[in-house]
């Protein structure tokens, strides 16, 4: 055998050795910790934690040690959080690949949820844009809990007095995701034609709105039951999937926003205008490469085609929550709620989130 072959043969088996051991590391679930001690002069809160990767049955409502602002952060008392999906894929550690982040074997962070709105309680020496009293909402960590700690120059805003801690807390995830893949990849534009594939859930409902704020004809995609709903939110028109599939309706878009991915790259394209957008938000599930599938595939089908196919990862930011804060104010956009849990319950709401059938957002209320 000659010797690059040998060398050749000798990498190739490195390789796989290399991949198998990063497959069984990332896919291992360690034992769940202990709770760590907490000093006895230390005030406490409760919060939701999880020690271990898993079903909700790791995650457990504790007393854990209440946090203290740095000089530049400032405590919030929450009032109202909202669930997302990024709560139970951190919470199981799916894909696997996201452990590479979020620690392997175990989390690194025992908290979860991101959404919140509340009111400043105490603010670091440096603060300049937070007071005392001032009722706020944004995107933080760990926040499924009744106080959490966050930077000034962090996802935080002040609520509008005219909107609800619950309708402020809703709209962080969910609500950034519809303005970003609308506005910003989109580029959608008054009068242009707008499906939203998966009308009635927690972007869905967002992106209905905010399409119809930017003066855009918007058609929804839902199950029987939402249908009404989603006309009642602004949609122009709405498909029921159970009765009749866009792909094959003839009409075309000059943007398609998929929360859903029931329909493969090939059949959207059909339902796109030549010069079209398509965005896709989340993806198909799997522990592995499942969520990745379409973007890849987006990716590999791009250079050979005019429509446009891309990938969303929103970005938390300030400028963005005033934004919607003002839609809600001026009454263009209003979240819609599919149910209420207390903090206690938060295994309860992440598992009606799993299912996947829910309308609008799953509240926590802490008030």
């Amino acid at each position: 055998m000659k010797l690059r072959y040998k060398i050749g043969g000798g990498f190739a088996l490195i390789l796989a050795i290399s991949i198998l051991s990063l497959v069984v590391v990332l896919s291992h679930d360690s034992a769940c910790g202990p709770a760590p001690g907490i000093p006895s002069d230390a005030e406490t809160m409760s919060a939701i934690v999880y020690r271990c990767y898993g079903s909700t049955d790791v995650l457990k409502l504790e007393e854990i040690e209440k946090p203290v602002p740095e000089d530049d952060e400032v405590l919030v008392k929450i009032r109202s959080a909202s669930i997302n999906p990024l709560d139970w894929h951190y919470m199981r550690g799916t894909p696997y690949l996201l452990r590479l982040m979020s620690g392997v074997g175990t989390p690194h962070e025992t908290g979860l949820g991101v959404d919140f709105a509340g009111t400043v309680e105490a603010v670091g020496s440096s603060v300049e844009r937070f007071k005392p009293g001032d009722d706020v909402f944004g995107g933080g960590d760990r926040v499924f809990a009744e106080y959490i700690t966050i930077s000034e120059d962090a996802a935080l805003v002040v609520k509008p007095a005219e909107v609800s801690f619950e309708q402020a807390a809703a709209v962080p995830i969910a609500g950034i995701t519809a303005l970003q893949a609308l506005r910003d990849l989109g580029k959608l534009e008054p009068g242009q034609t707008v499906l939203i594939n998966g009308a009635s859930g927690g972007v869905g409902t967002f992106a209905v709105q905010i399409a119809k704020s930017f003066g855009a004809e918007v058609t929804g995609v839902c199950s029987t039951r939402n249908v009404e709903m989603v006309r009642s939110i602004g949609a122009d028109h709405v498909f029921d999937y159970t009765q009749e599939d866009y792909t094959e309706s003839g009409i075309k878009y000059d943007l398609i926003v998929d929360m859903v991915g029931n329909h493969t790259l090939a059949e959207n394209r059909r339902a796109l205008k030549p010069k079209g957008v398509f965005v896709i938000v989340g993806g198909g599930k799997g522990n592995w490469l499942g969520p990745m599938m379409a973007p890849i595939k987006a990716l590999l089908m791009s250079p050979f085609i005019e429509q446009e196919f891309i990938m969303i990862l929103a970005e938390l930011r300030q400028d963005d929550l005033t934004v919607i804060g003002e839609l809600m104010q001026a009454g263009k956009v209003t979240p819609v709620i599919d149910s209420r849990f207390r903090l206690s319950e938060i295994p309860a709401a992440i598992r009606h989130s799993e299912e996947g059938h829910a309308r609008g957002k799953i509240m926590i209320a802490l008030e």
